[in-house]
């Protein structure tokens, strides 16, 4: 999962930065607004409204006209009532009050995180080399044999074959399938390990060191 870091203060931008990385996030870093509007794409945006250049009010502005599937959490240090008020009218998911622990930060990114992909369309079949999937149904085939999974074992799939052939992060994992990136890593291994043994092949599901999995595809 890609953030977006907006922040011109250097010691809490490199305080954010580091707690976000060790929580197995891509972190990008803009200290202002015109290095955001032209950073790569990303899931979700921790916005400073206080920028050098600009009112982070109104890249929030022009972040939600562009997509109305990111995630923005205002991070600031306004905090009074017309001030959350304003974000959240101009596109802002949340908004966190500076000082904030990690904690509530982790909580409220999850949160945002959840609802944003509970409100993309979803596909109803997905074919991924050898595998189909037929979401709606939440049944599995491979090369046209049924394959019979737990629920746990179709989300962690599901997550991976949203995006065939791309590493698949264990904390995108276990958001997709746990709602929570808390939960011990060990469950996603143990999960795959069982997934790998009823698709009848392990190669299908391929680990990447150091990252997550990954969904083979020829």
């Amino acid at each position: 999962m890609r953030i977006l870091l907006v922040e011109d203060d250097r010691r809490v931008a490199a305080a954010l930065f580091s707690a976000l990385t060790r929580r197995g996030y891509e972190v990008e870093h803009a200290a202002t607004v015109a290095a955001a509007l032209s950073a790569a794409p990303c899931d979700l945006v921790l916005l400073d409204l206080t920028l050098p250049d600009g009112d982070g009010t109104d890249l929030c502005r022009e972040l939600r006209r562009r997509s109305s599937q990111l995630g923005i959490i205002a991070v600031t240090a306004r905090g009074e009532e017309r001030d959350r008020v304003l974000g959240l009218r101009l596109g802002a998911d949340d908004y966190v009050v500076k000082p904030f622990s990690m904690v509530e930060l982790q909580a409220r990114i999850e949160a945002v995180l959840r609802r944003a992909a509970n409100a993309a369309p979803e596909r109803h079949l997905i074919e991924a080399g050898s595998v189909r999937i037929d979401v709606a149904a939440r049944t599995v085939t491979v090369e046209g044999r049924a394959v019979t999974l737990t629920r746990k074992e179709f989300d962690v799939l599901l997550s991976l074959a949203r995006q065939p052939g791309v590493a698949v992060p264990r904390d995108r994992i276990l958001l997709d399938a746990w709602g929570t990136t808390w939960a011990d890593r060990h469950t996603v291994e143990v999960h795959v390990g069982s997934l790998r043994g009823k698709l009848g092949d392990a190669r299908l599901v391929e680990t990447v060191r150091g990252v997550g999995y990954r969904l083979r595809v020829a």
